[in-house]
């Protein structure tokens, strides 16, 4: 009877340390955001049909990066991106903002290929911005972290267009 007891005991502490391990694990995680890393000052929007939305209705354009959870590109340009007052500042006040970990079926959104991490302009009139790029020729809207300066251009150019043309 006592080794009866004394095996359920033991069971009962397994079930609930194991329980606590999950729950402290759980704990250590920050909750997952819209913004998935890349600033959690800046208002997301969901999807990029809620994007265009806002978009028109703000007269602001949409920023649009698609990136993967585990693509090491990706990861750096974030860390930079979400580091950058800046670019955060610029985001928060003067952009819509999205990003994607999934392709849009918009082929719009992908002119020369559906590679990550890219990075898109919209305008509130609805258009893409395919004349805003970066520096590579073989992927036209990808940037790397020491592309940053350029990124920045590119954002004031975004806005610049708006301006001057609508």
């Amino acid at each position: 009877m006592m080794l009866h007891a004394a095996s359920a005991l033991c069971l009962l502490l397994v079930a609930v340390s194991s329980n606590l391990a999950i729950a402290i694990r759980k704990e250590k995680r920050p909750p997952q955001t819209l913004s998935r890393g890349w600033g959690d000052d800046i208002t997301w929007v969901q999807t990029y049909e809620e994007g265009l939305f806002h978009t028109q209705k703000s007269n602001k354009p949409l920023m649009v990066i698609h990136h993967l959870e585990d693509c090491q590109y990706c990861q750096a340009l974030k860390e930079v991106f979400a580091q950058n007052k800046e670019i955060q500042e610029m985001a928060q006040n003067n952009f819509i903002m999205l990003n994607l970990m999934h392709e849009t079926t918009d082929k719009n959104l992908s002119p020369d290929g559906q590679y990550v991490p890219r990075i898109m302009f919209v305008d509130p009139s609805l258009t893409v911005r395919a004349d805003i790029i970066g520096r590579y020729a073989n992927r036209l809207y990808t940037y790397e972290p020491q592309d940053l300066p350029i990124l920045i251009e590119n954002m004031k150019k975004a806005l610049n267009l708006i301006q001057s043309e609508l």
